[in-house]
């Protein structure tokens, strides 16, 4: 028989909640354990998975000898200090969510984690598992006869509230080039196959939570940015973010161009979002324009619906568990590396600071 893999969560706020709900549909893994602080996200979590125990501490749960893997979703001012206690107390293989720190000092920290750490640790960047997607990185070679061009842009609504409204401050979240556009950099690094070189940047905060005040402080959170980036193949890649954006037929939209043609990927987004004034949500699609008469392949890709219930990402939280339980089950080389999730948010620093500085930013 074919052994139920126990997960230990540390944090479920609204991202812990939408793993809960993936894990559930996975056959033969469930959650046993919880640590989450706030009483109503833990009791939110509680309704998701009646049977798990809910530790008052941290390391609490990482005493218990009934664990398999643990999953870090917690706000991203926490994940190096608990990266740490994890790596003392009980190095489980480990799928923490992103940015892996918020602070470029702590780059030094995680690589000594990582250098030391029993397990495999699995950075959740769960943009790379979504189908459209996934279908654009298989056949992007094919498709471009070798990518030049790489455009990502994400057109969406503002931050969601969350517990203490941590995520409107660039201190807890290192920031809208960290916090968000990780997960774009990383599609950048994966689809190009090369190293960036320089970054350059624009970026600010327009229209969002300007009129919010929190204990007398305004939220100094960017919902706007133009980045562009230069990679050591030659290829150039930009990055499109508006946060205002609500209503647009997709959320993220990506084009691979080459000397042989063009790929694109659309991506909706969470459908308990979508304004129902404009009809049925768009199913994702891919579409493929190569340079001959022949003209334009349309695919779409549809989500099953059990799946794409369960998250607002378009069903990869849950293809992204699958990978990680082979890895859990079997061992090997997690998808993505803790130097992936490294280098991810290292190349936000670098937008970031460009952004403020005017200046190009060589890496």
């Amino acid at each position: 028989m074919t052994k139920t893999i126990q997960y230990g969560v540390i944090g479920c706020g609204m991202m812990g909640q939408e793993h809960l709900r993936n894990i559930a549909l996975l056959p033969d893994a469930k959650v046993a354990a919880i640590f989450e602080p706030d009483e109503i996200m833990a009791a939110a979590a509680k309704a998701i998975e009646p049977n798990a125990v809910l530790c008052s501490s941290l390391p609490e749960l990482l005493s218990r000898d009934d664990l398999d893997c643990l999953l870090v979703v917690s706000p991203n001012y926490l994940h190096v200090s608990q990266l740490e206690l994890i790596a003392a107390r009980n190095p489980l293989p480990l799928l923490i969510e992103k940015p892996l720190f918020t602070n470029p000092d702590d780059a030094q920290r995680i690589e000594e984690i990582g250098a030391s750490y029993a397990a495999p640790i699995w950075v959740a960047m769960e943009y790379r598992y979504m189908p459209p997607i996934k279908v654009l990185a298989e056949q992007l070679g094919q498709a471009t006869g070798g990518t030049r061009m790489l455009t990502i842009r994400e057109h969406r609504f503002p931050f969601l509230p969350k517990v203490g409204n941590w995520n409107r401050f660039n201190r807890y979240t290192g920031g809208t080039l960290v916090e968000k556009c990780c997960h774009f950099f990383d599609l950048m690094r994966l689809l190009l196959g090369a190293e960036p070189v320089r970054v350059m940047a624009s970026a600010g905060q327009d229209v969002n939570h300007l009129d919010e005040l929190y204990d007398q402080e305004r939220p100094d959170i960017w919902d706007s940015a133009y980045v562009i980036v230069d990679f050591d193949n030659g290829a150039r890649a930009m990055l499109e973010l508006c946060m205002y954006a609500e209503g647009s037929r997709y959320q993220e939209e990506i084009s691979a161009v080459g000397p042989d043609g063009k790929i694109e990927a659309m991506v909706p987004g969470p459908g308990r979002f979508w304004p129902t004034h404009l009809g049925e949500p768009p199913v994702p699609q891919v579409v493929i324009s190569p340079r001959n008469p022949k003209g334009p392949q349309m695919v779409e890709i549809p989500v099953d619906p059990t799946i794409l219930e369960a998250g607002d990402h378009n069903g990869s939280t849950f293809y992204q568990h699958v990978r990680f339980l082979e890895i859990v089950r079997n061992g090997g080389v997690p998808d993505v590396s803790l130097l992936d999730g490294a280098k991810a948010v290292q190349m936000g620093f670098a937008a970031q600071k460009s952004a403020i500085t005017g200046q190009v930013i060589e890496l």
